[in-house]
């Protein structure tokens, strides 16, 4: 739906504009020069305007949920498109077009991005967008599957109910009435209008009710997979649900020579121009490291690249050199950030010494983040399909990054590798497109932390442990302790990980 509703609107705003240039210019308006400048305002401030909405997340209906969320934001995005549009006018004149227009054009716009936003806000939440869903199952995978649904009611998702796995079990679950067993799923379906099945069994061997599931599909109700659903809603998987044999059979998973291809140019091309682009940038942050701290300006940290291999990753430094035994996780590290480097960190600066590793084919523009060496035995252990993880060209920044952010124990380590997977799953142009720019919204806006930070919260108030792993214990100052008193990993889960945490700064 956001992408339908970004084309109608750039569409509809340079409709507007490009008419209302057209009625501006009166007489003059005739000659194809001044049609051609016309057009091309009236495509630039479609395209100001599709960006500006873009990185106040106005395309986002998650993150702006109701009517009332969209005004809040919409004077800083008006703002922030008027900027756009001068700026680009002032580079591409036209003749005969005033220099002033978007001013006289805003009212006009608002006079259709307000009636159009108030039909989507008012619609979005009315049959048929939204769907009549049962969800089958009162177990871990159920839970989190309509907990996600309850948290996006933009989703088209309605959740009516649970159906149990056996008879007289409870009547709620989760907060959601439970309607009754597998054997009563007809009668259920009949008396919820549901057009809609979710499977979200724990076990469905011997279980599930093929027969029933089957003539619901013949009639026309879509039945879906709950590992699928929970996927298509937050942009991950649900690893701790997933069989390796469900992955190995996928649809996806395919790597494509054309992708690789292309990502490893589109890579070339951006590191030797953000080297050019940068150079006074980069010359201005080395000249700040060293007025603020001790130390090189440069850190290099080994890091498993393709297929495990060593590359020595360049980094600008952003912690007090330390000479002690020190933990991967960033949490442990916050009382070494110097100030600089807690400035650099929140726009993603200290990443531009690595057009030098694209340029050297250690990584690409776009990947899963290259992890640190001494934590790469540990993650293949402990951390479900790590392995795969290894299989894919690593990044500068990637699905993980843009989504979640730095990682401060194994746990939410585990919470990035579901982003990675799935962008191993659906790695294409398009997602790395999308990839870089909210990459670059993160560098401009500086949001990094914020958005890591919601999403963490977000992931641990939907009870997203893995279900498999050994619970996780001692966290940031108890992490802390358990480092610099013993030397070890700072996650406590069995003798041998320390040997695994060591290293002078934090991922």
């Amino acid at each position: 739906m956001a992408l339908i509703l970004a084309l109608l609107e750039c569409f509809l705003i340079g409709a507007a504009a490009c008419a209302t240039l057209h009625l501006m210019m009166g007489s003059h308006a005739g000659g194809a020069g001044q049609l051609d400048g016309a057009l091309q305002r009236a495509l630039t401030l479609s395209l100001s305007c599709a960006v500006a909405f873009y990185y106040q997340e106005l395309y986002d209906l998650h993150a702006v949920r109701t009517f009332r969320n969209f005004l809040s934001r919409l004077p800083r995005s008006a703002v922030l498109a008027l900027v756009l549009t001068l700026a680009a006018w002032g580079v591409i004149p036209a003749a005969g077009v005033p220099g002033l227009s978007p001013i006289a054009i805003l009212p006009i716009i608002l006079a259709i991005i307000l009636p159009l936003r108030a039909l989507v806000y008012g619609i979005a939440a009315r049959p048929p967008f939204v769907r009549r869903t049962l969800v089958l199952g009162t177990g871990p995978l159920a839970r989190r599957v309509t907990q996600e649904i309850d948290a996006r009611p933009e989703s088209g998702y309605r959740v009516v109910g649970l159906v149990g796995e056996g008879s007289g079990g409870p009547t709620t679950a989760y907060g959601t009435p439970v309607l009754g067993s597998l054997e009563d799923l007809d009668d259920i379906i009949s008396r919820t209008g549901s057009r809609r099945i979710v499977v979200a069994l724990g076990d469905r061997r011997g279980r599930l009710p093929v027969d029933r599931l089957l003539e619901a599909r013949v009639r026309g109700i879509a039945v879906l997979d709950g590992v699928e659903v929970l996927e298509r809603l937050t942009g991950k998987i649900a690893i701790e649900a997933v069989s390796p044999g469900a992955l190995a059979f996928s649809g996806d998973f395919r790597g494509s020579r054309l992708h690789e291809a292309v990502a490893r140019g589109i890579s070339l091309v951006a590191a030797v121009s953000g080297l050019v682009l940068f150079a006074p940038l980069m010359a201005l942050i080395a000249l700040l490291i060293r007025l603020d701290s001790r130390g090189p300006v440069l850190f290099v940290h080994d890091r498993a690249g393709l297929g495990g291999k060593r590359i020595r990753l360049l980094k600008f430094r952003t912690m007090h050199p330390s000479d002690r035994h020190t933990s991967e996780w960033a949490g442990d590290n916050d009382d070494r950030i110097t100030r600089a480097g807690r400035w650099l960190r929140r726009f993603r600066l200290d990443e531009l010494p690595q057009f030098v590793n694209i340029l050297r084919g250690d990584i690409n523009l776009v990947g899963p983040r290259p992890h640190p060496l001494s934590n790469f035995d540990l993650f293949t252990r402990t951390v479900p399909y790590y392995r795969i993880r290894s299989m894919v060209p690593p990044g500068v920044t990637g699905w993980a990054q843009v989504r979640y952010g730095y990682a401060n124990d194994l746990e939410e380590e585990t919470e990035k590798m579901r982003y990675d997977l799935y962008y191993i799953k659906h790695r294409s142009i398009l997602l790395d497109a999308l990839i870089l720019l909210d990459t670059i919204k993160v560098v401009l806006l500086g949001r990094g932390a914020k958005v890591a930070e919601a999403a963490r919260t977000e992931s641990l108030a939907r009870g997203s442990s893995v279900a498999f792993l050994p619970r996780m214990h001692g966290r940031h100052n108890q992490n802390r302790a358990l480092a610099g008193q013993r030397g070890r990993s700072p996650v406590g889960l069995t003798r041998d990980l320390g040997r695994h945490a060591g290293g002078p700064q934090a991922p």
